[in-house]
Protein backbone atom coordinates (compact mmCIF):
# COMPACT_ATOMS: atom_id res chain seq x y z
CA UNK A 1 0.00 0.00 0.00
CA UNK A 2 1.19 3.46 -0.81
CA UNK A 3 1.22 6.42 1.53
CA UNK A 4 -1.91 7.94 -0.06
CA UNK A 5 -3.81 4.66 0.09
CA UNK A 6 -3.09 4.42 3.81
CA UNK A 7 -4.11 8.06 4.23
CA UNK A 8 -7.40 7.43 2.37
CA UNK A 9 -8.09 4.39 4.57
CA UNK A 10 -7.44 6.37 7.75
CA UNK A 11 -9.65 9.25 6.55
CA UNK A 12 -12.46 6.79 5.74
CA UNK A 13 -12.17 5.12 9.14
CA UNK A 14 -11.89 8.41 11.03
CA UNK A 15 -14.92 10.01 9.39
CA UNK A 16 -17.01 6.88 9.85
CA UNK A 17 -15.96 6.54 13.50
CA UNK A 18 -16.87 10.13 14.30
CA UNK A 19 -20.28 9.81 12.65
CA UNK A 20 -20.96 6.36 14.14
CA UNK A 21 -20.16 7.43 17.70
CA UNK A 22 -22.15 10.65 17.32
CA UNK A 23 -25.24 8.95 15.92
CA UNK A 24 -25.01 6.08 18.40
CA UNK A 25 -25.15 8.60 21.22
CA UNK A 26 -27.97 10.59 19.60
CA UNK A 27 -30.09 7.52 18.79
CA UNK A 28 -29.53 6.03 22.25
CA UNK A 29 -30.35 9.27 24.02
CA UNK A 30 -33.21 10.76 22.02
CA UNK A 31 -35.15 7.78 20.64
CA UNK A 32 -36.89 4.75 22.08
CA UNK A 33 -34.73 2.34 20.09
CA UNK A 34 -33.13 -0.34 22.30
CA UNK A 35 -30.62 -3.14 22.10
CA UNK A 36 -28.61 -3.87 19.00
CA UNK A 37 -30.84 -1.58 16.93
CA UNK A 38 -29.06 1.47 18.35
CA UNK A 39 -25.77 0.29 16.85
CA UNK A 40 -27.39 -0.91 13.62
CA UNK A 41 -29.11 2.45 13.08
CA UNK A 42 -25.89 4.35 13.80
CA UNK A 43 -23.98 2.05 11.43
CA UNK A 44 -26.38 2.60 8.53
CA UNK A 45 -26.53 6.38 9.04
CA UNK A 46 -22.77 6.61 9.46
CA UNK A 47 -22.16 4.57 6.32
CA UNK A 48 -24.53 6.69 4.23
CA UNK A 49 -23.34 10.08 5.48
CA UNK A 50 -19.61 9.46 5.68
CA UNK A 51 -17.44 10.93 2.91
CA UNK A 52 -15.55 8.45 0.73
CA UNK A 53 -11.81 8.92 0.11
CA UNK A 54 -9.84 7.19 -2.64
CA UNK A 55 -6.29 7.25 -3.93
CA UNK A 56 -6.03 7.29 -7.75
CA UNK A 57 -3.01 7.07 -10.02
CA UNK A 58 -3.11 9.85 -12.64
CA UNK A 59 -0.70 11.11 -15.29
CA UNK A 60 0.72 13.63 -12.78
CA UNK A 61 1.16 10.98 -10.09
CA UNK A 62 -0.96 9.55 -7.32
CA UNK A 63 -3.70 11.84 -5.95
CA UNK A 64 -6.28 11.67 -3.18
CA UNK A 65 -9.94 12.33 -3.99
CA UNK A 66 -13.08 12.73 -1.86
CA UNK A 67 -16.75 12.17 -2.73
CA UNK A 68 -19.56 13.13 -0.40
CA UNK A 69 -23.33 13.15 -0.84
CA UNK A 70 -23.50 16.82 0.22
CA UNK A 71 -21.00 17.92 -2.46
CA UNK A 72 -21.92 17.47 -6.11
CA UNK A 73 -18.48 16.97 -7.65
CA UNK A 74 -15.48 14.86 -6.67
CA UNK A 75 -12.89 16.99 -4.87
CA UNK A 76 -9.14 16.60 -5.00
CA UNK A 77 -7.54 16.65 -1.57
CA UNK A 78 -4.09 18.29 -1.37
Amino acid sequence: MTKLQIRAFLFNMGCFAILFISFRYLVGTYTNVTGIWISMTAFVVGTLLSPKFQSVKTKEGEKLFMKWIFIKEVKEIG
